[in-house]
């Protein structure tokens, strides 16, 4: 359904260096960077993650609301991803942990410019 999700930066240099960093943790790669954009993703046939100067020349800013959840497979997967995430100097948004009646394990951080990530990954209920 969704192909790629786009967030601003206002330091693509050092945005790029802390998501390729992130997001090898989980595997994923950065896979092309041209002019004021880069994404990542697991390839370029599945959805993917854009970083992006804004095109009005505007200062980049976050959407009150708006995340970025990386589904993973794992809870240590997830440990791993907020760890790293807030030792790259991301602000933490709320440790891992269970959530809630939602049935996942996820963990919740901001980038460097604000913008917010998680990672989650849902539980196993039995049908019974």
């Amino acid at each position: 359904m969704i192909g790629y999700v786009t967030i601003g930066t206002t330091d693509l240099d050092r945005a790029i260096k802390f998501y390729d960093t992130l997001l090898a943790t989980i595997g994923i790669q950065r896979l092309w960077q041209h002019g004021d954009m880069a994404a990542w993703g697991l390839s370029r046939a599945e959805a993917a993650l854009c970083l992006a100067r804004p095109f009005n020349g505007r200062a980049a800013s976050v959407g009150n609301g708006v995340m970025v959840a990386f589904k993973v497979d794992t809870a240590k997967q997830v440990d791993a991803f907020h760890a790293k995430g807030v030792l790259l100097g991301g602000k933490n948004e709320g440790r891992p942990g269970p959530r809630g009646e939602h049935g996942v394990y996820a963990g919740y951080f901001r980038d460097l410019d604000g913008n917010k990530l998680n990672a989650y990954v849902p539980e196993q209920r039995n049908s019974n």
